[in-house]
């Protein structure tokens, strides 16, 4: 769908990272792991990018996360750090089939940007009364605060710093269990170590849940 959003909140939660809710219009329903299309007119000219949802239900209102590089992103990375509540945005979406489903037990993992998906899957396995396990690389970590709540929530959460190898840590939380299933978010480099560890655990990299952001 297509839809006008108004900003509800922006926070910060990671070193030039944050997260920004939106009022959700009527009528739209999308599933964590699904992203949209934000956009707005800069200098006469209509700007969007994409971005993974990182709220684990679209209920009321629902959230993105944004990584900003204000020396390489330009006009756009600019206009979303000056981001204010009140501020109306351009929507379209959902896009994606590689989300959650409801899957008994999410393997979720994920390289920089990945983690709002990460966050938002393992939340919404653990609200539905499933299981979730974490695995997270990157250097400057964000969503520390909800990543800490889901290891209360009983979720097993790996923090890997950027360079780490991820075999041993998917094996960890990798079971074959009946109704598991894996999901992979980031960028080319950390899906190719992701499957090849999914792959090394003995699971199925072809049948993981797959989100590469190029």
């Amino acid at each position: 769908m297509d839809a006008t959003v108004t900003v509800t909140a922006v926070e910060e939660v990671g070193p030039d990272t944050y997260a920004i809710r939106f009022s959700t219009p009527e009528g739209f329903a999308a599933e964590p792991g699904q992203f949209v299309k934000l956009g707005t007119e800069l200098d006469g000219e209509s700007v969007a990018r994409f971005y993974t949802l990182s709220s684990p239900s679209t209920t009321g209102t629902f959230e993105v996360t944004v990584g900003i590089d204000l020396e390489e992103g330009g006009e756009f990375s600019q206009f979303l750090a000056d981001l204010e509540p009140g501020t109306e945005m351009d929507l379209s979406g959902p896009y994606g089939d590689d989300h959650y489903a409801g899957e008994e037990r999410a393997v979720v993992l994920a390289g920089g940007p990945g983690i709002g998906a990460a966050v938002a899957i393992a939340e919404a396995a653990i609200e539905s009364g499933n299981e979730a396990a974490l695995v997270y690389r990157d250097d400057e970590p964000a969503h520390e605060a909800r990543i800490g709540a889901l290891r209360e929530n009983g979720v097993v959460v790996h923090l890997l710093a950027g360079n780490a190898d991820l075999t041993e840590p998917v094996a960890d939380v990798l079971t074959g269990a009946t109704g598991e299933a894996a999901f992979v978010y980031g960028f080319a480099d950390f899906v190719a170590d992701a499957e090849a560890a999914i792959e090394a655990a003995g699971g199925d990299a072809d049948a993981a849940k797959v989100e590469n952001f190029g």
